[in-house]
């Protein structure tokens, strides 16, 4: 893969060939054989350039327009420019003598204005290219949130034409011209200065109403909608015909649902995995850069929490713990975790209240519904206590796995078996397998959404405290009442396309880490890219050029073998596989607008090179 340090759309500074002047291009395209820069000037004009001919805009420093110094056109008898005409260069017919009448009329002014802008080489306020950036070869600055400061700058460099006259050093007008020119210009910029405010003010209030699960009410209904629903789940699979015929089910009375000394074991199960986190075990990495540059670290010891649950759970089994009672108080448990973490969501936002605004995560809108939901703060900490990425895979992630060994445990006691069935083994080994994983390649999570978009509020801490652990284990639950006998045949079939899910999963996902770790790794050279403004590259080849998430079509795959050890008796154990369907194509519907705002033309060439989102020839 060759080297290129611009990136196509990118707009930097070019040589004009036969002279030492540099002027404002944009990147049209490369050529890796020649290594030549097709490259287009203000003009029009498009010209082959060598990379050592082209400099980024950040090397060149603006000059004050009050510089005594005088520039090389303004050195009488000066022969050391190039005859070869540049852009910026006017004819000779439009120069005026410097003996015109000094009576200046206000056409005569615009006039002046005109052809001043037309000879000067190197404006200071132009409008950029659509995809041009401020930096190159490298990360772009982390002041982004929704792009705003962004935006709001690149408005502030939107002047027309004929107020933006700024004198520059190589302005050919003569200075007495200029200096009247300059105090015109002087009270327009005090005009054009209150521009850009109000300006900034308008694209904020434009991107404050961008906002994501159809807005205030979106969210609203959606904390209102989901612990109705789980229960509601819940309840229709404890029936002995769990048919969407008998819905709504019977309703328990209230004092069923809720029992303080289970609420009790919840919060003590949340602190033991707190404190297994707190472990002065496992490697220390550091995430991806902050708004302000800095990164936090992490501690990555989710695996040898995994293994500290196991051995207090073996061993309660060894001392005759009936961890079956689980199964008893599923329901006032659940409530007990739904509870939890609505108090957790109400601590988040009012901790939040008082955060510094760089602190502030890029989803959050200044709405306090929509905030509440989505997370005002991005990294809440507590010291070194990460509370988003300690709920993101330990207590939710770990007590899926506990709660499928309850399950498995309850169907040996209800059904009288020696041993479990092979569809309840199955579905244990599957998700075991899926949980491992997660846990083995924790750093991965440094990268995903939730950790570097996404606040932490009350939809990442019910989604982690109580919805993966009682709606992903939701096929264990349903085996309990609805057994299904699975031949070894059927089963072969199912743990082929469980493994043919795992593999897509866990190579897409270790190809993609491995080229953001070390994107010049030998092993990863017969792979193709598409360089970005931004200075990373994206993956056109290997899984990344089969379909945009490679990881997802995966997951897909995973889910549905676990929900066909159930039968197809009913479509209660498929629910998980629509849902997690629904919530990868919208995740993916996120994920494309924020690389199209990230990579702008890249990600254009990237959607024509990789057409299909998930799943190939479909979607």
């Amino acid at each position: 893969m060759p080297s290129r340090k611009f990136a196509d759309g990118e707009v930097v500074r070019g040589r004009w060939p036969g002279s030492s002047l540099y002027y404002e291009v944009e990147i049209l395209s490369y050529d890796s054989s020649s290594q030549l820069y097709t490259v287009k000037y203000k003009d029009g004009t498009e010209l082959e350039l060598k990379e050592n001919d082209i400099k980024p805009l950040t090397s060149f420093r603006q000059k004050k327009s009050g510089s005594t110094s005088s520039s090389p056109s303004r050195r009488r008898g000066s022969r050391s420019r190039s005859r070869s005409r540049s852009p910026g260069r006017p004819s000779k017919g439009s120069r005026r003598s410097a003996s015109a009448s000094h009576t200046l009329h206000p056409a005569d002014i615009k006039e002046m204005k005109r052809e001043v802008l037309a000879v000067k080489l190197t404006p200071l306020v132009l409008k950029p290219f659509g995809n041009s950036i401020s930096r190159y070869n490298g990360d772009p600055e982390h002041r982004e949130r929704n792009d705003i400061p962004r935006k709001a700058t690149q408005e502030k460099c939107h002047l027309s034409q004929e107020s933006s006259y700024i004198p520059t050093e190589y302005s050919l007008r003569p200075r007495r011209e200029e200096t009247k020119l300059k105090e015109i210009d002087s009270k327009e910029e005090k005009i054009v200065a209150r521009g850009p405010m109000l300006r900034t003010f308008e694209v904020t209030a434009a991107q404050t109403k961008d906002l994501e699960f159809g807005g205030v009410p979106g969210v609203f209904l959606i904390m209102l909608g989901l612990p109705a629903f789980l229960f509601l789940l819940l309840l229709l699979c404890k029936q002995k015909e769990p048919s969407l015929l008998n819905f709504p089910p019977p309703l328990p009375a209230l004092y069923d649902l809720w029992e303080t000394r289970v609420f009790g074991v919840y919060v003590l199960w949340f602190f033991v995995q707190a404190l297994f986190y707190l472990l002065p075990v496992g490697k220390v990495v550091e995430g991806t850069p902050l708004m302000d540059g800095r990164r936090l670290k992490y501690r990555l010891n989710g695996i040898y929490a995994f293994i500290l649950t196991s051995a207090v759970v073996g061993a309660s089994l060894f001392w005759g713990v009936e961890l079956h009672h689980v199964y008893d108080h599923f329901l006032q448990l659940a409530l007990a975790a739904i509870v939890f973490s609505v108090v957790l969501s109400v601590y988040l936002y009012a901790r939040a209240l008082r955060a510094p605004r760089d602190e502030l995560s890029p989803a959050s809108s200044g709405n306090a519904i929509y905030d509440f939901f989505i997370g005002r703060e991005l990294n809440p900490r507590i010291g070194t206590f990460d509370l988003k990425y300690f709920c993101e895979l330990r207590p939710g992630l770990i007590g899926w796995v506990v709660i499928n060994l309850v399950m498995l445990l309850t169907e040996m006691k209800v059904r009288e078996r020696a041993t479990p069935s092979l569809a309840m083994i199955l579905v244990n080994s599957f998700q075991l397998l899926y949980v491992v994983d997660a846990l083995w390649n924790e750093e991965a999570v440094l990268t995903t959404m939730d950790i570097i978009h996404d606040g932490f509020g009350f939809m990442l801490a019910f989604g982690d405290l109580v919805w993966v652990p009682f709606i992903y284990s939701f096929q264990a639950f349903y085996l309990v009442h609805h057994p299904n006998e699975v031949s070894w045949p059927v089963a072969s079939l199912i743990i082929a396309l469980k493994l043919c899910g795992y593999v897509i999963f866990r190579c897409a996902n270790a190809q993609k880490n491995a080229f953001r770790k070390n994107p010049m790794d030998p092993k990863l050279a017969h792979l193709k890219t598409i360089h970005t403004s931004t200075g990373k590259n994206l993956l056109v080849s290997g899984w990344w050029g089969f379909v945009r998430h490679p990881n997802y079509l995966g997951d897909l795959i995973m889910a549905l073998a676990w929900s066909l050890p159930c039968g197809f008796n009913h479509i209660l154990p498929y629910f998980y596989v629509i849902y997690f369907t629904v919530l990868l194509v919208h995740r993916e519907a996120r994920d494309e607008r924020q690389c199209k705002k990230k990579y702008g033309v890249a990600w254009e060439q990237y959607r024509q090179r990789v057409p299909y989102r998930i799943l190939p020839y479909v979607y």
